[in-house]
């Protein structure tokens, strides 16, 4: 998948099940904001007011603790909405949101959002479905963060990351959406030396192999098994 793709199967997209009209009537209510690589879309601590509604490109979702410790909670795409948890009332950002490639956003306040789903029952769908689903995903890093060893953490998320972004191909399933070390490292909760070295044992083993800047996972069982802790001794790294 492409950094402006839709994702395997990951939240339907905001817009699901709304009619053209009711669309229109979503995009003329909402400021458009238009953001650079690397450009801060809001941080937290600071005033929150609706949602940012994903119209393309990437969001990057973190939080940074008070020593300077960074943890990624989500990278987020088209069709996805940023901002909450809160979505109807105005409130502090609870984490970061930064654009991970360019991209340009709809700013949603929260008391336009909670007329709109008075009269527009699949939008009210739509934000529901998108809350479930990122509730998942950050109770899945928080029992990740706090079950697993460092390789079986990566092994979680290489196979999440597939679940998600996977491409079939001759060889395997491609992870079509480039993340580099660091990032994989910040998703884990480990060091970036630990995920490269991760990363080498798992491609000898035969499990994956880089494609350019993407991975090629050629054996989802036995990541399966590493994740469960099944081939701990093969795949061990998390001395390091």
């Amino acid at each position: 998948m492409t950094d402006g793709g839709t994702q395997r199967n990951g939240p339907p997209s905001l817009f699901h099940g709304l009619t053209e009209s009711e669309i229109a009537q979503v995009l003329g209510s909402g400021k458009r904001k238009v953001l650079y690589r690397g450009a801060q879309l809001f941080s937290q601590g600071s005033p929150q007011d609706g949602i940012f509604l994903i119209e393309s490109g990437r969001i990057k979702v973190f939080y940074i603790a008070p020593s300077g410790r960074e943890i990624t909670l989500a990278y987020w795409h088209s069709g996805n909405f940023v901002g909450g948890p809160e979505v109807f009332k105005q409130g502090l950002h609870i984490w970061s949101g930064i654009a991970a490639v360019n991209s340009t956003v709809l700013h949603l306040p929260g008391d336009i959002l909670r007329r709109m789903v008075l009269t527009i029952p699949a939008l009210a769908i739509g934000i529901i479905e998108g809350l479930t689903f990122k509730g998942q995903c950050y109770s899945a890093l928080a029992q990740m963060l706090g079950t697993r060893s460092p390789t079986e953490r990566l092994a979680q998320l290489l196979l999440h990351l597939m679940n998600l972004y996977g491409v079939e191909e001759r060889d395997g399933s491609l992870i079509a959406a480039s993340f580099t070390h660091a990032d994989l490292a910040h998703m884990t909760g480990v060091t970036r030396q630990s995920v490269t070295i991760s990363l080498k044992r798992f491609t000898e083993l035969g499990i994956l192999h880089a494609h350019g800047a993407n991975l090629v996972i050629k054996d989802a069982d036995r990541l399966s098994d590493i994740r469960d802790g099944k081939l701990a001794k093969a795949a061990a790294s998390d001395d390091i």
